[in-house]
């Protein structure tokens, strides 16, 4: 059960994003707002992917946030997704660098909205339903 569960949503993964990924290729800036102030990254993209993100601003603290700057802007390149996982203790820079991340994916005409609500909804429905 578990197995096709997860089969189901990696091809629904799939199927969404490849829909919501519809990008015009370049770099593109983001802000979103960490704990200590406003968080910048860029994001390069592809027609269909998401290339690389870099925070370029940030006055977190570094002994806090360090590991969110690290693992938020990869885990994203790696999954293609901006539903990833928080760092533990660093929930507001983690937040900070997805917000912004989402705002420069916007602006390189991807609608996450649509990929946000689709996983939200089928999350929701998956986890309420009787085993």
């Amino acid at each position: 059960m578990k197995k096709s569960v997860f089969a189901i949503l990696l091809a629904l993964m799939l199927v969404v994003s490849s829909g919501a990924m519809a990008m015009t290729a370049g770099t593109y800036e983001g802000v979103g707002k960490g704990l200590m102030g406003d968080i910048k990254v860029s994001v390069e993209v592809s027609e269909n992917a998401i290339v690389s993100v870099t925070v370029t601003e940030q006055n977190e603290t570094p002994s806090i946030a360090g590991p969110a700057l690290e693992q938020i802007p990869a885990a994203i390149v790696e999954h293609q997704t901006l539903l990833v996982d928080v760092v533990a203790g660093a929930t507001f820079t983690s937040n900070g660098i997805i917000a912004a991340t989402e705002a420069a994916l916007v602006a390189a005409g991807a609608d996450y909205k649509k990929v946000y609500l689709s996983l939200q909804e089928f999350f929701e429905r998956l986890l309420n339903e009787p085993s």
